[in-house]
Parts: structure tokens; sequence; C-alpha cells
């Protein structure tokens, strides 16, 4: 069997997506309709005889169904955005009602309609997992000049609060 190509970005259609010169034209991307409880989600494993593990908004795992109509026309693929619709009788599974290109993805993840738990698309989910504690890949603004000492206060302050560990260990180990 073939190996299936990896799908791109249109950055065309990114670029008409994202401009507000649009004129006449508008813009539509498919939302989710919440009042009969549809949902984002991201398709997570494919399971086989049309049925995807999928990682929805509300954060839970729910095992979605693809119709016999989408399957022929739209393959769903790991890590591609969709709307489920979660069932009423059984809340651990859902049915699949749209997927999103890999462009419009993008899109509703700059514009900040996606919520956090499926968010994988746009800049804000590299910020949100890299933590920066060491400071190693701050502005140069940020850093202070070598020539500047930080104020005696605070240095003082840092040594009281050793001291008082130490003098807790002796204590107890005395």
């Amino acid at each position: 069997m073939g190996r299936r190509r990896e799908e791109k970005v249109d950055e065309e259609e990114l670029a008409r997506l994202m401009s507000s010169e649009g004129g006449a034209s508008k813009i539509r991307v498919k939302m989710p309709n919440t009042k009969v409880n549809e949902m984002f989600a991201i398709a997570e494993n494919i399971l086989g005889g049309r049925r995807v593990t999928v990682l929805c908004a509300d954060g839970e795992t729910r095992m979605a169904r693809i119709p016999g109509k989408m399957r022929r026309r739209q393959w769903v693929r790991e890590g591609d955005l969709i709307i489920v619709w979660p069932w009423d009788f059984q809340d651990a599974k859902a049915d699949v009602k749209h997927r999103y290109t890999k462009t419009q993805s993008i899109y509703l993840s700059r514009k900040g309609a996606l919520p956090k738990d499926v968010d994988i698309f746009g800049m804000n989910a590299m910020t949100d997992d890299f933590d920066d504690e060491d400071g190693l890949f701050s502005n140069e603004s940020d850093i202070p000049s070598p020539k500047s000492e930080p104020p005696v206060e605070e240095v003082k302050a840092e040594t009281e609060e050793e001291d008082d560990d130490d003098e807790d260990l002796d204590a107890l180990f005395s």
C-alpha cells in the first residue's frame, strides 16, 4: 500500500483568510453548533472500522464514529481538527460531523476560536508548553546589565532564610 501524503498548508488561502481587506467577499468557516452540543475535537488514534479516538474540547476522550458519507469523501487522519457530536445516551461515544483542512485549522487557531485543549495548530500552543524558568531565551532588554548588582536588602533576606533552614536541620538531627 502506498504512503499517504501529508496535507500541506495553502499559504495563499491562509493569507486570504487572515487579511481584513476582503471587501465584499466574506470568509466562512463552519463552526460547531453549541445548541445541539457539537464541539471541536482532535483525532488522536485511527482505530479502524470507521472508528477514531478523539480528544474533545471539554477534556474528555471519546470514541467517535465516522459516517459513510464522510469516509468516502474526506479522510480523517491523526491530528486533524474535527467537529464531533457526543451521544446523549452514551457520553463516551460521539459522531464525527465535519473535518477541517490544515489551513482552516490554523486560521481558527490564530483567530482564537479554539479552546485550549484542542489548540495545537497556532503559535499559542508553543508558548504554553515551553517554560523558560532560567531566562535563557529572554529578550536582551529583560537581561540586567553586568554592572548592576542586586539590591542589598534582597541578598540579606535570602541569607537569613538559609540560616533559619540550617538551624531547623540542626535541631532536628541533634
